[in-house]
């Protein structure tokens, strides 16, 4: 399934809320219709949440089945609203944006190349999978420019053939399809939340984009 829908009129829906296969953490001022266009959309229960008192809760959660990375800036309150459905890990780096700095699904995760050694072992042991450094399209926040589920990716249109080939070999996925959203916004992430039942998208996506995004996805279903 694949609905569009917007964040308080913003379409970059993906900087305040994360998903993965069974559950959601949104902005916790979401309304309902928002919250419920997310649960329709990818068949999860949604929890409002803050992450260090904001509201952009996607780019500070990165997240699979397994577990989460939080900003270190997350305050104890907030951690346990967290902790009562994944397991959680403090990503106390200088890069503390772990949802654009980590690009995760069920089988591997990219993580940005500036984060230390340190955390590169606490983000592989929350996350339950292999994690290797790299960067696509020459950006370093690789969580921002993709979007994966255990099933594809859409990565932005200026990712490079080696890019693609460091998704599928980290990932285990073979469905990769370059795309913008928002009409034309090359920052893939911030336009969806998806998981491998549906997608909620911006609500600027055109449907061109929407097309390209349901076969990355494989959400022909």
């Amino acid at each position: 399934m694949m609905r569009r829908a917007s964040y308080d009129g913003n379409p970059n829906i993906g900087v305040f809320a994360v998903a993965n296969e069974s559950f959601a953490f949104v902005a916790h001022d979401a309304v309902n219709e928002f919250v419920n266009n997310i649960e329709q959309a990818l068949g999860v229960e949604c929890i409002r949440v803050t992450v260090a008192d904001s509201y952009v809760v996607g780019s500070l959660v990165a997240m699979n089945s397994n577990g989460a990375i939080v900003s270190g800036l997350a305050g104890e309150r907030e951690l346990e609203v967290i902790r009562s459905k994944t397991p959680v890990a403090l990503l106390n780096d200088k890069l503390n944006a772990a949802g654009n700095n980590i690009l995760v699904n069920d089988n591997g995760a990219i993580v940005n190349p500036e984060v230390d050694d340190a955390s590169m072992k606490e983000i592989e042991d929350a996350l339950g999978v292999e994690c290797v450094r790299g960067t696509i399209a020459d950006i370093v926040t690789v969580g921002s420019v993709c979007r994966a589920t255990n099933k594809g990716v859409a990565v932005c249109p200026d990712a490079t053939e080696d890019d693609i080939a460091l998704i599928k070999d980290v990932l285990k996925v073979d469905n990769i399809v370059k795309t913008t959203l928002n009409h034309g916004c090359k920052f893939v992430a911030p336009g969806v939340l998806a998981n491998s039942r549906g997608a909620l998208v911006g609500d600027l996506t055109t449907p061109i984009e929407m097309g390209k995004l349901e076969e990355a996805l494989d959400l022909y279903d």
